[in-house]
C-alpha cells in the first residue's frame, strides 16, 4: 500500500480524529479511504446520469422529454445510494 502525506488545517485534523474516536474507523487512514471510496462511487453515479443526459441529447430529444430523462436519471441515482 502506498503512503501519502497530506496537510490539513488544525480544525480539519481535529474533526478527522473525532470521527475515528467513535469506533467506526480504526484510524484516520481508514476514515480517509472511506471518504475516497464514497467520492469515487458518487462520481460514478454522476457519470451514469451524465451519460443518460448526453444520450438523450444526441438522439434529438425534445425539451419536455428531456425533463423526463432528468427525472429518471435522478431517480436511478437516488436508488443506487442504498
Amino acid at each position: 500500500m502506498a503512503t501519502m502525506n497530506i496537510s490539513l488545517p488544525d480544525s480539519m485534523k481535529t474533526w478527522v480524529e473525532t470521527q475515528t474516536q467513535g469506533g467506526a474507523y480504526s484510524n484516520s487512514s481508514d476514515f480517509i479511504r472511506d471518504l475516497i471510496r464514497r467520492d469515487q462511487e458518487r462520481r460514478g453515479r454522476i457519470g451514469m446520469v451524465q451519460a443518460l443526459v448526453d444520450e438523450a441529447r444526441n438522439t434529438g430529444i425534445s425539451s419536455a422529454s428531456m425533463a423526463d430523462v432528468r427525472r429518471t436519471a435522478l431517480e436511478r441515482l437516488a436508488s443506487d445510494k442504498g
